[in-house]
């Protein structure tokens, strides 16, 4: 096996550090970047310039909308795929599937589809959602049923709790056939991953607690007579030396202000996500004044989740020191890394021309990704 590198589109904006508003630094103002097609554009073109394969572009009412911002920046890349986050209590099956279709005409087979089924309630209410987190999970399990049916090509009747249809299909089939990708970590979410992804994602979490995570999928999927690739989704801090990799963690931490700390955890708190509740026990919610203190295994620093929702760990230290861990991960049958860093221009930077040479030089990188 070998590994894939994808990076992260931040269509919610992005910056010199993990907070979001202005402020000063010790080296004068930090302001925000605003998520400009302009500036999307440089990040999208560095991105597959320095060979990644894809990028991740979030879903919500936090970010700009993950299809219209892919779709025009279609005609500023030429070959690198964009890994769409949708939520299928949004739209519907067959307009997903048409949508799919439409996608991968228009930019010539470029789109990955990332399923998110939702942990934060309050947030689904504002797209007028309003089940509840286990019904959610039975809904997508529908829902994904019905898309690779409209995709087989025939005509689609289906009685389902959540779906009923009649004569569903889209206009054409996709070229190619897009390959589901799928979070969730709860009793609720693991079942419909063995049955309906491609590659299942997961936050950051050490190592052991994923390989446990992954020997459990493989387990579900065996029995439902498939198998998954798995990914993990994390933020990367990665230098040509390990103290300054930590130096600019420690910024980070040093920007932070408790009182927005405090905000973050109480709100973070109250979600319904197993994942995000995994991503909260890694740092209890306490801000510390020594970066290493939120090390939880070696190279892997929780601070990130001190601020942001979901993926709150970052893979941090030189070059070498990165793929040590990432071939850590890849020992625990992960095979797909979606990668992100502040700001995602420079970061972009520092792994493609730093970290990739030393994947490649361990041979594992995929090998197409090899010889980018």
């Amino acid at each position: 096996m070998s590994v894939t590198l994808h990076w992260f589109l931040p269509s919610h904006g992005d910056g010199r550090s993990i907070v979001d508003r202005p402020h000063v630094t010790a080296s004068g103002a930090n302001t925000p970047r605003e998520p400009e097609i302009e500036y999307l554009a440089q990040v999208a073109q560095a991105a597959e310039h320095l060979g990644f394969t894809g990028m991740l572009t979030p879903t919500g009412t936090w970010c700009q909308d993950a299809w219209l911002s892919t779709a025009a920046l279609l005609t500023r890349t030429s070959r690198i795929k964009f890994l769409v986050a949708f939520r299928p209590g949004t739209l519907t099956p067959t307009l997903a599937a048409q949508l799919a279709v439409t996608y991968q005409k228009i930019s010539g087979g470029r789109l990955l589809l990332n399923v998110v089924t939702g942990g934060d309630s309050v947030e689904q209410r504002r797209f007028g959602d309003w089940l509840d987190h286990d019904q959610r999970y039975e809904r997508t399990d529908e829902f994904l049923r019905l898309l690779r049916a409209i995709w087989s090509g025939e005509p689609v009747d289906f009685d389902g709790k959540h779906y009923q249809v009649r004569d569903a299909r889209a206009f054409d089939l996709p070229d190619p056939v897009p390959p589901l990708y799928f979070g969730g970590s709860s009793e609720a979410a693991l079942p419909v991953a063995a049955r309906r992804a491609d590659v299942h994602l997961t936050w950051g979490e050490p190592p052991a607690a994923v390989g446990a995570k992954v020997a459990r999928l493989r387990e579900l999927a065996e029995e439902e007579g498939r198998t998954l690739r798995f990914g993990v989704r994390a933020h990367v801090i990665t230098r040509d030396a390990s103290a300054d990799a930590w130096g600019t963690a420690q910024r980070f931490l040093d920007e932070m202000d408790p009182a927005d700390v405090a905000a973050s955890q109480k709100r973070m708190a109250g979600l319904e996500s197993a994942g995000q509740q995994a991503m909260n026990r890694l740092h209890s919610g306490v801000k510390t004044g020594d970066v290493r203190e939120l090390e939880v295994h070696p190279g892997l620093w929780a601070g990130v989740g001190l601020l942001r929702g979901g993926a709150g760990t970052a893979f941090v230290g030189s070059h070498t020191e990165v793929a040590d861990l990432v071939e850590e991960y890849h020992a625990a049958g992960i095979e797909e890394f979606v990668l992100s860093g502040y700001p995602h221009l420079e970061e972009a930077y520092w792994v493609g021309e730093g970290l990739r040479p030393e994947l490649r030089r361990r041979g594992l990188l995929a090998p197409e990704e090899a010889t980018r």
